[in-house]
């Protein structure tokens, strides 16, 4: 297990809201209650073809401090809340964001002896995470932080701006296959389609760069995330991600969380770079 030093990072690369700009304006389309509050239980949008609609700006269900401390022990949540400024609290994330493979026991984490081996050196800090420097968090952290994501959704192509790094995943549904040979990247090369109400997402093509979650577990350029999508009312979307790595891992494993619908907001643009002062203070590698 990565040291504290870690976790508490993970709040000082994050940017400074978890909140729009346009806090408050109504978003056309929204139902509401009697009272004008959007009523997040009503039924799921759809679109004209009868599926339905994602489009909103979501912000992953956190797990709550109550639930981290249990996990991570009270005194990472101690330090993280001693880090923490308004929008980025510690209890604002989904315990994946810290650690993807939770729902394994200790010491029986399907790990091959070489993500073994690369997973000590950044839990040991010998080697940096590449956030630090302000390289894309990739995905899935992007979407599991502090920070929301927007996705909207049109005939052949869903976008999804993610506020992290000020990046965005475009998920083809017009029926293209994946690349045969693509090019490694941050964030793979996406295609979707329509399982009834579900939309499938297959994602290739990363570049072995990110870490897939805070503490450290590896990636390779083999990795192939599954996800599905199901938008199962207004304001909850619940997702379902496999992540089959057969060159750091001996099977593949899956998560599911919930985004809630942060409604009548929007996205921050992020730029970490901007006023970053941290890599003058970080040991040199």
């Amino acid at each position: 297990m990565a040291n504290k030093r870690k976790y508490v990072l993970l709040l000082a690369l994050l940017g400074s809201s978890a909140y729009g700009q346009w806090v408050n304006y109504p978003t056309p389309g929204t139902p509401r209650t009697r009272d004008g509050k959007p009523n997040l239980t009503a039924p799921a949008p759809r679109v004209s073809n009868g599926k339905p609609d994602l489009s909103g700006v979501w912000h992953v269900q956190p797990d709550g401090k109550k639930e981290l401390t249990r996990i991570f022990g009270a005194d990472l949540i101690k330090d993280a809340e001693a880090t923490s400024v308004p929008g980025m609290e510690i209890d604002t994330i989904s315990k994946y964001a810290i650690n993807i493979l939770l729902d394994f026991k200790q010491g029986e984490e399907p790990m091959r002896p070489e993500a073994a081996k690369l997973f000590g050196q950044r839990a040991s800090g010998a080697v940096r995470d590449p956030g630090v420097d302000c390289l894309p968090l990739g995905i899935p952290i992007s979407s599991l932080v502090s920070e929301v994501h927007k996705i909207v959704q049109t005939p052949g192509l869903i976008i999804d701006l993610l506020e992290v790094d000020n990046a965005h995943r475009q998920i083809y549904t017009d029926g293209r296959k994946l690349p045969v040979d693509p090019q490694p990247s941050w964030l793979g090369y996406s295609v979707g389609k329509w399982d009834g109400d579900r939309l499938v997402v297959d994602t290739i093509g990363f570049n072995d760069k990110a870490w897939l979650d805070v503490v450290g577990h590896p990636r390779s350029e083999a990795l192939r995330i599954t996800e599905r999508y199901r938008r199962r009312d207004f304001g909850h979307l619940d997702i379902e991600m496999t992540f089959d790595d057969p060159k750091m891992y001996t099977k593949p494993f899956t998560i599911k969380v919930t985004h809630e619908l942060v409604p009548d907001s929007d996205i921050l643009e992020y730029f970490c770079t901007e006023n970053e002062r941290d890599r003058a203070h970080q040991p040199k590698q």
